[in-house]
């Protein structure tokens, strides 16, 4: 019982806090917060007693919200400016769509006074449709004007935003995806990207096949294209140059170690006699067995062999229009190769599992210049992509 009452207790508390936000929220001018919170509380439950706060307080926020809503729409539409169609045309589909929410919760009983809440719903559709045919024509023949008078690519690319909003509100609206493909082209930066060389090694052709491969990467930078091959006629708004200042590669090297094992180990039995040279039997009579122990030696002989190679590089970005390096970042990367394995001269039972298990391993063939300079440009590609995307080509 007790158990019951605190529960009831913790969910009227709660119920308590959120009615009394819902207040507040209405009291601020902010009915669209009130509307949510109440509409939430009685779509779980309408008919619970303690939500019978919410049925008023969300008639008080609907009457409130649509009165504000429409007498400022009422001012923008007096005003007259064009400039003010998108937001009336939100406002109208925010009252339609708040209507649509709470109907499916109607009828909404009041209790205490007997009745039922009251909420004026109007039909809004010929005015969302009066004002989208606007809309659309204004943000048309806007784009339009724009796209001529356009006079850097950030123009472009507002008149290309302007263009994908009204295709989302009237689809295959006049001209609007020729428009909108005409300004995206027009907004595009181009970037031509290509690698130099200055040391004396060869870049192997794999690597630079995949530096310059961008669709690779990953890289969805909508406005900006990058291309490996250069086109005759193309006017580039930027330079990626990759170069190569070094591309160390070390000999090729064994190193030799000597370790050496002792370990006693189990070598036969023999018979346990006592001080006086007697033989110890147990209490059947039999003789007893013990393990007779050796110590024996390993030479162990590793072999490392080795070989690294280390890759020094530059990123730098140019703007084309002006002749100017605008950012330049140093790219390093290395790679080693490793190969552990070893023989032994001796008793190889002296020897741990961690060194009997090199017993198993032979050389290797070493890795060409060409494979190691590969290997490091792996990193390479990655540190390339980082810079990319963090890069904004504008």
């Amino acid at each position: 019982m007790k158990k019951t009452l605190l529960y009831s207790a913790i969910l009227l508390m709660f119920a308590c806090g959120g009615v009394k936000k819902t207040q507040e929220a209405v009291n601020s001018g902010n009915y669209v917060t009130a509307m949510n919170k109440a509409i939430k509380n009685l779509t779980d439950n309408k008919s619970r007693k303690g939500h019978q706060a919410y049925v008023t307080l969300l008639e008080d926020a609907f009457a409130k919200n649509a009165e504000r809503e429409l007498e400022q729409i009422s001012f923008m539409e007096k005003d007259g400016n064009p400039a003010n169609l998108e937001t009336i045309y939100r406002k109208y589909n925010a009252l339609k769509d708040i209507q649509a929410r709470i109907q499916p919760l109607l009828p909404l009983s009041i209790y205490e006074e007997g009745r039922e809440a009251r909420f004026d719903f109007v039909n809004y559709d010929n005015a969302i449709l009066d004002t989208k045919e606007q809309l659309s024509y204004y943000l048309y023949t806007n784009a339009g004007d724009l796209l001529k008078n356009a006079k850097s690519k950030q123009d472009y690319r507002n008149v290309f935003n302007d263009l994908k909003y009204l295709s989302e509100i009237n689809p295959g609206y006049r001209q609007t995806a020729q428009k909108m493909d005409e300004a995206y082209q027009k907004g595009l930066d181009y970037v031509k990207v290509q690698i130099d060389n200055e040391t004396q090694q060869i870049i192997p052709e794999r690597l630079e096949t995949e530096l310059l491969d961008f669709n690779t990467f990953g890289i969805d930078n909508f406005w900006t294209k990058f291309h490996s091959n250069p086109q005759n006629g193309m006017d580039y708004d930027f330079a990626l140059n990759l170069g190569f200042r070094e591309i160390n590669i070390s000999p090729e090297r064994v190193n030799e170690k000597q370790i050496v094992r002792e370990k006693q180990v189990k070598d036969g039995y023999e018979y346990l006699l006592d001080n006086n040279g007697n033989a110890v039997k147990d209490s059947l009579g039999n003789r007893i067995k013990v393990d007779r122990l050796r110590t024996v030696t390993c030479n162990f002989y590793q072999f490392t062999q080795f070989k690294s190679a280390q890759i020094g590089a530059k990123v730098s970005i140019t703007d084309l229009s002006n002749g100017q390096e605008i950012n330049s970042y140093p790219l390093s990367s290395e790679f080693i190769f490793e190969h552990i394995y070893a023989n032994y001269k001796g008793d190889r039972r002296a020897l741990d599992n961690d060194l009997v298990a090199l017993l198993d391993l032979a050389a290797v063939p070493f890795p060409s210049n060409e494979q190691m300079v590969y290997d490091a440009g792996e990193d390479l590609k990655a540190r390339l992509k980082s810079i990319i995307r963090r890069h904004q080509f504008d």
